[in-house]
């Protein structure tokens, strides 16, 4: 155990938050107290959020008692107040590597769709302190470079230019509305663009942010509602991808179903927009549910492919996305595709401490890294409730550490790439970098 251990937090009913006196951070892998260890505790990166555990007492570490405690409780002169466990909602960029501790028994409602990470304050350094790591340096999804005051005249000049595209108006809902960095992008001609596109899913995910069939989680924006035809995703998506810095255009958003089932039609936009220019970088994010299709989408010239999973079991898979119609052997047969045609092939990798690093989920990733040689894992916290999560997927006990597990895929293949956006194909690979590798002798 480290000397120095940060200080536990807590809120009162009134959601302000302190530090304890005596009681350290605790954090949960799994459904499991543990202490974080030196090595993931970092300071709280600027622009994250702390939130209160509502009706849930934190989990400390009593250093007197060399035990976890939960404490429900605390005095005040002569009254008692009850108290609630703290969270932090992270900046982008950022994996968790422990859960909050607390007693996720006692809540009264699933907690809403948000990742929620364990968190303490440093006396010494005099900070928030996380348990978490940095995967990716791209710091153009910072918070500061989103000023919603240049945006509103942006939206407004564009929809004046195109004035029927039902998908511009989509998006101009997503920028304003929703918040959505992606759209707003593209009305500041830059970086990485979203193209919605399809309505319909085949999966039927816990955490679905656009779509939730009850009431248990409610999603965080409503869903596309029409089908854009190749004319309007290719007025806004080919100016993009000849105007834009780092210019990116992604099929597959959070304001969708899964846009393999709109393949037609994203297969004849995309074959346009490249005959139109060779400048950017054409992306499709999926569950690549239906392998067929991804192969048509190579032959059209689909340059990169984002595949989503919450684990590499099938058991586990199924248990969150819930597929419809299809079977977790067709996603793996997908990403295979994609990489045999030589494009850059990534996982949409939902993680959560004790889930991700089981020892179960760590072998069977080393063996699905091997097997399909793809180009990166892009460690997304998932955003849901940790303990409904951990119930739903019949979790026992606890990892051994996420940092352990990127040690693990790093000996074992040194050229995997970890990340949390998106590339240009420019930065698919750097210098020197060759494509594949070995099966290493474990």
């Amino acid at each position: 155990m480290a000397l120095h251990l940060p200080k536990m937090l807590y809120a009162d009913h009134k959601g302000n938050i302190f530090d304890h006196p005596e009681l350290c951070m605790a954090g949960m892998s799994g459904n499991i107290p543990i202490l974080p260890e030196k090595v993931e505790l970092i300071p709280l990166p600027e622009d994250s959020r702390l939130f209160s555990m509502p009706a849930m007492a934190p989990v400390a570490w009593d250093a007197r008692k060399k035990s976890f405690v939960t404490v429900d409780t605390l005095r005040e002169g002569k009254r008692s107040q009850r108290i609630q466990a703290v969270s932090a909602f992270m900046a982008p960029g950022y994996l968790r590597t422990l859960l909050p501790a607390c007693d996720y028994s006692t809540k009264t409602a699933l907690l809403p769709l948000w990742s929620y990470t364990a968190v303490g304050w440093d006396e010494e350094r005099e900070c928030f302190v996380v348990a978490a790591t940095k995967v990716d340096n791209n710091s153009n999804w910072n918070p500061v470079n989103y000023d919603d005051r240049t945006l509103d005249p942006q939206v407004r000049e564009m929809l004046k230019h195109m004035p029927d595209n039902r998908l511009l108006e989509q998006l101009s809902r997503c920028a304003l509305d929703y918040h959505c960095f992606a759209a707003k992008n593209l009305f500041y001609r830059r970086w990485e663009a979203p193209l919605p596109t399809s309505p319909a899913c085949n999966s039927a995910c816990l955490g679905c942010i656009s779509l939730q069939e009850s009431d248990c989680c409610p999603a965080n924006h409503e869903r596309i509602s029409f089908v854009p035809t190749p004319e309007e995703l290719c007025e806004i998506a080919i100016p993009h991808l000849e105007q834009a810095e780092q210019s990116i255009v992604s099929y597959g958003q959070g304001c969708e179903g899964d846009p393999i089932l709109q393949a037609d039609t994203i297969i004849e936009a995309t074959m346009r927009m490249k005959a139109a220019t060779s400048r950017g970088t054409v992306n499709f994010n999926s569950n690549g549910s239906i392998p067929g299709r991804v192969q048509l989408l190579c032959d059209a010239g689909m340059d990169s492919f984002r595949f989503s999973m919450n684990s590499v079991r099938e058991d586990v898979y199924n248990r969150y996305y819930r597929p419809r119609g299809y079977k977790f052997s067709d996603v793996l047969q997908s990403v295979k595709i994609a990489k045999k045609e030589g494009r850059y092939t990534s996982i949409n990798y939902l993680v959560s401490p004790g889930v991700t690093d089981s020892n179960e989920e760590v072998e069977a990733l080393l063996n699905f890294v091997a097997d399909t040689g793809i180009d990166m894992i892009q460690m997304r916290n998932l955003s849901i409730d940790p303990e409904y999560y951990n119930r739903e997927m019949g979790v026992q006990g606890n990892g051994i550490g996420m940092y352990r597990l990127m040690q693990l895929l790093k000996k074992d293949f040194p050229r995997l790439q970890f990340g949390y956006y998106n590339r240009t194909k420019e930065n698919f690979y750097p210098e020197g970098y060759e494509q594949g590798w070995p099966i290493p002798n474990r």
